[in-house]
């Protein structure tokens, strides 16, 4: 009746035996398997010892003696925190940064240093603090560009020997104590009062210029036009001199002729009973005379008409250069009023012409 039982007990330890045995089996592929992702390294140890990188996709490792450390080889930030520094010219100040790295031999980063984030954000914040120290505060806030390479190259050498590259760094901040913010407020509001005064008195300076160059611009435009006036006037005197001895040339001898005659009318009226009468004008009488009762007529066959001026008194006159006259009076006066014009127009416009600069080199 007692035998059956021990066959009933080994069927259950059998089973859970192979349980064991079946869940040994997956630990070990767990161990075994390394799945490491596209954009990772990572570096293996075999009982403490560096075996190598295991690359991105699927890698076997001997199990329960390997272990592995992920190294991202992307490119990483990194914040500086805030750092207090003192300036050059012992002004405190306080500046944060963000630094860009990236793992560039994971190897290096795994046996080189502990932990190269660490190691970077400590080289960072001290050498953030050293390069402003050699620095002016004003330098502080105007060269930023200048301050990150200055930072980027002190980190440039040390991280190299990690396997890391500080591909950048940016400070983001630097602010004055409060005392100097106010300060510089101060400084400001005066500097843009002191912009705002020189602005104003330039601004009267070309007011009274542009005045004093259009009250100039005018006087000369005034005294252009007297003149032009006192040009044409005289002008016009000479051509009607010129006009008068031109006619009086077509009147000739007959016109003094018929004046002498007037003027013997005069001396008849008058009641002196003796004359004396120049030469002149006894032979101007006989001669109109023997015109008016036509005694000399048939015999010489000529008639009492005008005499021509002399070739000294033409000249004088300037009769036979009447109509070169006229026309250099027309093209002056042509001349005179596009000049004119033009100078109106450039005043308008406010361009200063040439005559202008001869007149103000003439008055220097």
């Amino acid at each position: 009746m007692l035998h059956p039982l021990p066959m009933q007990l080994d069927v259950p330890l059998f089973g859970i035996v192979g349980l064991l045995v079946l869940g040994l089996a997956i630990v070990t592929v767990w161990q075994m398997v390394r799945i490491v992702d596209a954009y990772d390294k990572r570096a293996l140890t075999v009982f403490g010892e560096y075996r190598g990188l295991l690359e991105p996709g699927i890698n076997f490792v001997p199990p329960f003696v390997s272990r592995t450390y992920r190294f991202d080889m992307r490119t990483q930030t990194m914040d500086v925190p805030q750092q207090e520094a003192i300036t050059r010219d012992n002004s405190p100040v306080t500046a944060d940064a963000v630094v860009y790295l990236r793992v560039m031999d994971a190897k290096k980063a795994f046996l080189e240093v502990e932990d190269y984030k660490t190691a970077v954000s400590n080289l960072a914040q001290t050498t953030l603090r050293a390069v402003i120290g050699d620095l002016e505060l004003d330098d502080t806030l105007n060269k930023r560009q200048e301050i990150n390479a200055r930072i980027r190259k002190e980190l440039d050498e040390p991280t190299d020997d990690w396997g890391i590259r500080v591909e950048s760094v940016e400070v983001r901040e630097v602010n004055p104590s409060q005392e100097v913010q106010h300060a510089m407020e101060q400084q400001t509001g005066a500097e843009r009062r002191r912009r705002a005064t020189i602005l104003e008195a330039q601004g009267e300076r070309r007011s009274a210029v542009e005045k004093a160059e259009g009250d100039k611009q005018s006087n000369i435009i005034g005294a252009q036009g007297e003149k032009q006036s006192q040009i044409l006037e005289a002008q016009g005197d000479a051509i009607s001199t010129v006009l008068r001895a031109k006619s009086a040339e077509s009147m000739g001898e007959r016109a003094i002729i018929d004046k002498g005659m007037d003027t013997l009318e005069g001396i008849g009226q008058g009641e002196s009973t003796t004359f004396v009468l120049p030469q002149e004008l006894t032979s101007l009488v006989g001669r109109y005379g023997k015109h008016l009762t036509g005694s000399d007529v048939a015999a010489d066959g000529q008639q009492l008409d005008s005499l021509d001026f002399d070739a000294e008194t033409r000249e004088l006159v300037g009769l036979d250069d009447i109509k070169e006259i006229l026309g250099e009076i027309d093209q002056a006066a042509e001349m005179d009023v596009e000049e004119l014009e033009q100078q109106a127009k450039a005043v308008k416009d406010g361009v200063p012409n040439a005559a202008d600069a001869d007149q103000g080199g003439d008055g220097a």
